[in-house]
C-alpha cells in the first residue's frame, strides 16, 4: 500500500478496530474524535481507515479477529484543531466522567476532507482506505479533531477507546465512543525510523487516566523523541493468537522499522489455549515481523495476579521467550523486573493494567536498553 511510503503516525493514541456497533437503518450520525499531536509543524496529513476487526473482543462470541464488516457510508468529513472544550476547559485535562456532555466544542480551522476527490465515500467490506492529503499546521500537544458524518448498519469502533469522542445531539455533544476511527493519524514529516508498539490493552494504555497520554509507550516515545514516528497498535483484549493470524493487524505492524511486542495476558486468560499454542503464536509473530525486515523488541508477558493454572502457564511461556525467542530478536526486555511484586513475581505491583506510576517506571527502564538500538 503506497500510503505507508509517504505517511507515518503523529500521535501515540491507540485507535484500532476492536468491535462493531449497529445503527438503525436511515440514521445519519455526526461525531468528533480528538487526537493529541506528537510533533509540531506544517505537514500533509492523511488518515488511514480499515473496515475489519483487528482482534477478538472479550470471548469472541460477537466480534472476533479478521471479521469483515459490511459496507457503510461517509457523508462528509472535516479536520480541525482544538485546545479546549467550551470556554475554559483545556482538552488535555478532559477525563471520562468530568462532563459527559458539552454544549459546544471549540474546534477551529475546520476544513473538509475528501476521498479520491469526493466529499462522500462508500466504504467496501474489509476495505483499507485513506483520506486525501491535506496540509495542516499543529503545535506539539495540540489536538487534531476528526469530524465524521456517517451511516450504516454495522460499523467498526473502539469500545475501550481512551480518546475524547463525542456524538452530536440536538443541542449538545454527548460522550459516546460509537464512531469509526482512523487506525493511523498519518503525516508526511521525515523521520529516522518508524516505531510501532504491538500488544493488548496494556500497550494501548488502559490503567492510566483517560486522555492523559501517560501509558508506557507514550512516555517511551517522548524519551526517544520526535526524530522517530511512534504508532500505538495496542488493542484491548488483543491476543497473540490474533496477531499471528497475519491479517490486517499484523499488516499494519509490518509497515514499521522497529516493533515493540508485548502479548500473552489475554491468551492465558481468554483464549482457552494451552501454553504450547501460545508459545507458537508468539514465535509466529516474531517470524512474520522478521520476514518483513522489521527489527523486533520482544517483551516478557507482564504479571497480572495469576492464580493456578494460569500462573504455571505464565512461567512456562516466559521461560520459552527467554530461552527460545530472545536469541532471534534485536532486544528482549524483561518487564517483570519493573512490574512484579518483589516476593511474588506473578503479582502486578502497579495493577494488571499498570497505572501512570508503573508506566513511568516501565518506560524509564525500557528506554535504558532500547536506546542502544538507535
Amino acid at each position: 500500500m503506497q500510503y505507508f511510503q509517504r505517511f507515518s503516525s503523529n500521535t501515540v493514541a491507540g485507535s484500532g478496530n476492536q468491535h462493531w456497533f449497529a445503527m438503525p437503518a436511515g440514521e445519519v450520525r455526526t461525531a468528533r474524535a480528538f487526537y493529541k499531536i506528537t510533533a509540531g509543524g506544517e505537514y500533509s496529513y492523511s488518515l488511514l481507515f480499515s473496515n475489519m476487526i483487528d482482534s477478538t473482543f472479550s470471548k469472541g462470541d460477537v466480534s472476533h479477529k479478521n471479521l469483515i464488516l459490511d459496507s457503510w457510508r461517509i457523508h462528509s468529513a472535516r479536520i480541525g484543531k482544538c485546545k479546549q472544550m467550551g470556554t475554559d476547559k483545556p482538552l488535555a485535562a478532559m477525563r471520562v466522567g468530568d462532563e459527559d456532555t458539552q454544549a459546544d466544542i471549540n474546534v477551529t480551522e475546520l476544513r473538509p476532507v475528501t476521498f479520491n476527490g469526493s466529499q462522500e465515500k462508500t466504504v467496501a467490506p474489509g476495505e483499507f482506505f485513506a483520506t486525501d492529503p491535506l496540509t495542516l499546521s499543529f503545535a506539539a500537544g495540540e489536538f487534531l479533531c476528526l469530524e465524521l458524518t456517517f451511516s450504516g448498519e454495522r460499523l467498526p469502533y473502539h469500545h475501550e477507546s481512551m480518546l475524547p469522542i463525542y456524538v452530536k445531539g440536538e443541542d449538545e455533544w454527548r460522550y459516546d465512543v460509537r464512531m469509526p476511527l482512523p487506525g493511523m493519524v498519518g503525516c508526511d514529516r521525515p523521520v529516522k525510523a518508524k516505531i510501532a508498539y504491538f500488544g493488548d490493552s496494556i500497550t494501548q494504555g488502559l490503567g492510566t487516566p483517560y486522555n492523559s497520554y501517560t501509558h508506557w509507550n507514550a512516555r517511551l516515545s517522548a524519551m526517544l523523541g520526535d526524530d522517530y514516528a511512534h504508532w500505538n497498535l495496542g488493542l484491548g483484549f488483543g491476543r497473540a493468537e490474533d496477531a499471528a493470524s497475519d491479517s490486517a493487524w499484523m499488516y499494519k505492524a509490518k509497515q514499521n522499522d522497529i516493533v515493540v511486542v508485548c502479548f500473552g495476558v489475554n491468551d492465558i486468560f481468554h483464549s482457552g489455549q494451552g501454553a504450547g499454542q501460545i508459545k507458537k503464536s508468539l514465535a509466529t509473530i516474531v517470524d512474520c515481523l522478521l520476514a518483513a525486515g522489521v527489527r523486533v523488541v520482544l517483551q516478557t508477558v507482564p504479571p497480572f495476579d495469576y492464580a493456578e493454572p494460569h500462573r504455571t502457564m505464565w512461567q512456562e511461556i516466559n521461560a520459552y521467550i527467554e530461552a527460545e525467542l530472545a536469541p532471534r530478536v534485536s532486544l528482549l526486555f524483561d518487564n517483570r523486573a519493573v512490574l512484579s511484586r518483589e516476593n511474588a513475581p506473578y503479582m502486578a505491583k502497579h495493577g494488571g493494567h499498570p497505572n501512570a506510576e508503573g508506566c513511568a517506571a516501565w518506560a524509564d527502564a525500557l528506554y535504558q536498553e532500547i536506546k542502544a538500538l538507535f
